[in-house]
């Protein structure tokens, strides 16, 4: 596994709000976000339950990123997305969670390591911080998280339920 991974706002999002967050810093040693990402999270409304969780996680590392990638730029993604694989270019072994599949995209196309919600939650699973692959996908899902049918039957599947 790698030691870090840096969070686009749309999974850390749908994790702060079904209280899912603490599986992060459970599978990694460093939680990294980059400025725009929080800026993201924290435009919600005041209610907000991500954005009143947000500022309180002491394991999150909040970065500021320089670097600007042409190839990113060609893909026209939004500023979390774009701030998450241009960090990712500057830290060697590390990894990125995504979820936007033209964000997924242009990753690939960077060669960098790739994971989504899903795939967080079968890792959380097979290191039993989750009893439960199934009860953590409603979760995400009511809390925002688009999956179809069969995303969730693959998730289950590879996660042995």
């Amino acid at each position: 596994m790698t030691k870090n991974l840096i969070v686009d706002s749309s999974p850390l999002i749908v994790l702060l709000k079904s209280d899912l967050e603490n599986i992060l810093p459970e599978l990694f040693e460093e939680i990294i976000v980059p400025e725009a990402v929080w800026q993201e999270v924290l435009a919600g409304k005041e209610d907000d339950i991500a954005k009143r969780k947000m500022p309180h996680l002491a394991w999150v590392k909040r970065v500021v990123n320089t670097n600007s990638s042409e190839i990113i730029k060609n893909y026209n993604l939004g500023k979390g997305e774009t701030a998450v694989l241009n960090f990712a270019l500057t830290i060697s072994e590390s990894r990125v969670l995504l979820d936007d599949f033209a964000a997924r995209k242009c990753a690939k196309a960077l060669n960098l390591k790739i994971l989504g919600t899903g795939g967080l939650l079968i890792l959380a699973k097979q290191k039993n911080l989750i009893s439960s692959v199934s009860e953590a996908v409603e979760k995400v899902r009511f809390s925002g998280l688009w999956l179809s049918d069969e995303i969730i039957n693959i998730i289950k599947e590879k996660a042995g339920e």
